[in-house]
């Protein structure tokens, strides 16, 4: 049995968008397709490889099964772990490196290639214009939008309460500018890396706070982490925060 799947593109921020398409003029289904020479092939999901990256992988790859049961059998789904230059260069800003799609090229380029069937993104980091040849037919449900204070002895909350000239850790422009307008003399430093190398430079003392999306410390079990959950009056969130996009071909 060679198996292919199909995304339809009929439901938006919601899991029926998983369902399979009509083939043929007729319904199918089942989420696989039985194909002539007997092959079986997985469903190629690809990712980044951070932790939070797997972690939404594989909770597509979850909500998938719990919709389709027959995806839980052995070798019909398959994660395929890519890394994108933004993954592989941290000592520079995004802006410098060229913005969000240094985060999703390699990626595009499996898809388009055929390499992988779908492709799970943190749909803040999806620019705003996709590849010809490749739609975001659905998001699974939407996550908490607010940013994460975190601050090594956890006894300051907020922003406001940090004392003047305190170094804070963070590569957003967007965190930035909030930072700065809310006291001019806090210091604001690159910082980049997977969630969990942030919060090992917070624990050495490079940084005395920073901040992350609440969304994917809540994705990876770990909001016990952040000192405390900003509200958006004191740092407005990225647009797409919490959202996770499925990317497939256009004519798939």
């Amino acid at each position: 049995m060679k198996f292919t799947f199909a995304l339809s593109l009929a439901f938006i921020g919601n899991v029926a968008a998983f369902a399979p398409a009509a083939t043929n003029s007729r319904t199918v289904s089942s989420a696989l397709f039985m194909a002539e020479n007997g092959e079986i092939t997985p469903l190629r999901i690809g990712t980044r490889g951070s932790p939070l990256a797997l972690a939404q992988a594989y909770e597509t790859r979850r909500r998938l099964i719990e919709n389709f049961p027959e995806l839980e059998e052995d070798g019909a789904i398959e994660i395929c772990v890519m890394k994108t230059q933004g993954d592989m260069i941290l000592d520079k800003s995004l802006m410098e490196l060229g913005g969000k799609g240094l985060f999703t090229k390699e990626l595009d380029t499996a898809l388009l290639g055929n390499e992988v069937d779908i492709c799970v993104h943190s749909m803040k980091d999806v620019p705003t214009w996709l590849p010809d040849g490749t739609v975001l037919p659905c998001n699974l449900p939407r996550e908490d939008t607010n940013d994460a204070f975190i601050t090594a002895n956890g006894e300051i909350k907020r922003i406001a309460d940090l004392p003047d000239g305190s170094v804070i850790g963070t590569a957003s422009l967007r965190r930035q500018a909030q930072i700065l307008a809310q006291n001019p003399t806090l210091k604001c430093v690159n910082f980049r890396g997977n969630v969990q190398t942030r919060l090992r430079k917070l624990d050495d003392g490079v940084v005395d706070a920073t901040l992350l999306a609440i969304a994917g410390l809540k994705r990876m079990e770990m909001q016990d982490c952040a000192t405390s959950v900003l509200e958006w009056d004191e740092m407005l969130p990225a647009v797409a925060q919490g959202a996770i996009g499925i990317q497939c071909r256009s004519d798939d």
